[in-house]
This record gives structure tokens, sequence and C-alpha cells, in this order.
């Protein structure tokens, strides 16, 4: 069951409009708000991670001032309000399903029928005086700002695509500097979204080294515990080189589709790994358990290495496509094969 609006946690108070109380909120984030982001950094109600959708007020807004619109994932909401101390604003939180504007612009929950019908259910022409809304640059895929003109009577302006410019682009009359326009991809940006990526990888790798640990005891090599152990940790490099090294090494990393750049620390890792392993080279099924991983650490590197390119404009949409339409063949292509050889070498005596 939903919350209503003003009985969320982070409403500081009620604020009476003409069309009724609505919920007031502060620029300021308490620890209870700082721990909800730390959580979802790491994938801990991750997907719950989201406010009731409607109209807020930052400060005392009046109906002059300016109506700012986001997603109602509460990071997206948080980063929006602490951008703006002691300003008076209006913020507008579409229903994206707890999705970030870019996401949900991109899936289209953050669109043109959603933004046309909070619009109304709101009341906000009753609200403001004027006829401006200003939405994030990065919503820009999913809604038709002359559909909203047409259908509302609101004119919608692009605002810049970090929080953190909108200060200044609200002093310099709705004017976005070069600057704001461009969406960097820095290592601290890239530092970031690990946690998230790593932890989901180990959800499922944690069940696929289990099972390849106990399917190594049941083979028929004289090593099967360290074959089993061996396992383990090659499922943890390949996951490290994908979910870690490929962000933080992106820019030094050579091509453009994601799935390339992670083959790099995957073999990497690999080779690097077997090493360790190399004393098993001279046997039939040594050499088939070093194909194998050989196979398996880059395509499962270069499968995680993908999960990036959401969060980052080195590929457009329809690059994406593109490069999923090849190379996740050849990753479940290289996946298969070294299961394959990894399984068969597991019971030769």
């Amino acid at each position: 069951m939903s919350l209503s609006p003003l009985k969320q946690p982070f409403v500081a108070g009620s604020f009476q409009t003409a069309v009724g109380p609505i919920p007031q909120v502060s620029s300021r984030l308490v620890w209870a708000d700082r721990v909800g982001t730390y959580k979802a950094r790491w994938d801990i109600n991750r997907l719950h991670y989201a406010i009731e959708p409607g109209l807020y007020a930052l400060g005392n807004p009046d109906d002059q001032s300016p109506v700012l619109v986001t997603a109602n994932y509460k990071m997206s909401f948080d980063k929006l309000r602490e951008a703006l101390p002691g300003r008076n604003v209006w913020i507008l939180v579409l229903d994206t399903k707890g999705i970030n504007v870019w996401c949900a612009a991109g899936k289209g929950t953050f669109g043109t029928a959603e933004l046309l019908s909070r619009i109304e259910s709101n009341g906000l022409g009753q609200v403001v005086s004027h006829r401006q809304l200003i939405l994030p640059q990065l919503s820009g895929p999913g809604v038709a700002a002359h559909e909203v003109k047409k259908l509302s009577g609101f004119k919608v302006v692009y605002g810049p695509i970090r929080a953190a410019d909108l200060p200044r682009f609200l002093d310099e009359g709705l004017k976005a500097t070069p600057e704001m326009r461009v969406k960097t991809f820095t290592a601290r940006e890239r530092i970031a979204l690990i946690p998230v990526e790593l932890v989901q990888a180990l959800k499922a790798g944690l069940i696929v080294m289990a099972a390849i640990f106990v399917l190594a005891l049941l083979g028929r090599t004289a090593d099967s515990v360290t074959r089993g152990v061996f396992a383990v940790f090659a499922i943890l490099a390949a996951i490290a080189a994908g979910a870690v090294l490929t962000p933080l090494l992106l820019p030094w990393l050579p091509g453009r589709p994601f799935s390339v750049k992670g083959l790099i620390p995957g073999f990497l890792a690999a080779a690097a790994l077997l090493v360790f392993r190399w004393s098993v080279w001279g046997q039939g099924a040594g050499r088939l358990e070093t194909v194998a991983w050989f196979l398996l650490i880059p395509a499962l590197s270069a499968y995680l290495a993908m999960n990036f390119t959401g969060a980052t404009t080195f590929t457009s949409l329809s690059g994406v496509k593109k490069e999923m339409r090849w190379a996740l063949p050849f990753e479940i292509g290289a996946g298969v094969v070294g299961i394959g050889f990894w399984v068969v070498s597991n019971f030769l005596a």
C-alpha cells in the first residue's frame, strides 16, 4: 500500500495552494535520505526506492515560481532538491515506476502522456500563472515538447544535464552553457555505478559458483577439490573484470563497443589466473580445462561490461541494439562451448 504524499518520511509539512494542501520538502537531506541512497547504490531495495508522484513545494513557492519536472525515483528527486538550497520552486514528480529520468525516458514511463496526466491531475494550471515547465535534458527522448504545448498550454524548456547546474541555469534566465549540455562519464561517475552492477553479478554468480564447485567434486579427476576452488576464483575473476575493471579502465580500453572493451580485462584475468593451473597443460583434461576458462572468463566479462552502455553516451541507442545483435551470440556461444569443454574435462580420467 502506497503512502499519502503528505505522510512520506522526507516531507517536512504541507503547503497550501489553490488546489489544496501539497507536500512541502526541504533541500537539506537527512541521514535517512543518505542511507537510502547508499542502499540503492548497493542494490538494496533499489527497485522500490520510489516516492509518490505528484506536485511538491520546495521552500515557499508562489504562482510565479519555476516548475521543475523529475522522476519518482527517490535518488533523482533527492539530487534535484539538494541542488537548490534557498530556492522556492515547484517540483512535479512523474510516475516512472521508480526508474531514473534517463532510463525512464528510454522506456517511455517519463513520457508525454504521463506528463500531461500529471499536469491535469495536480491542477498545475491553477497553481502557477505562467505556462512553463523545466524538464531534465535527459528526458528528451521520451517527451514530445510540441504535443505538451498543444494539449496543455505548457511550454517545455530543457534544463541542464546535471542538477548541480540548475541554480546557475535559473539565475541566467534559463540559458544553458555548452558545458551544461554535455553528458560526462568521469572516473567518479563510473565508480558510482560499480556497486550495483557488482552486487547483481554476484547474486547470480554465487549460484553458478556453488553449482560448478559441486560438479567439480563429482568429477573423476584426482584434483577435484582444487578444480572446484579454481572454478570459484575463475568466476569471481570474470565478474571483477567485467563489472569493476572495465568501467575503471574504460577510456583506455580499445574499441567502441562495450563488449569489446570487456574482452580485454577478461583475457588478462584468464591469463593471470591460468598461470596457477599451467602444470595441468600436459594432460588431456588439463588442456580442455584451460581452453574452457579462456573462453568462459572473457565471455562473461564482455557480457557484464555491456551493462554499462545505458549509463554513457559512448554508444547510441541504435548502436547498443546493433552491438547486442552480434555480441550476445558470440558471448553465449563462447560460454556454451567453454562449459562443454569444462564438463568433459571434469569427467576425463
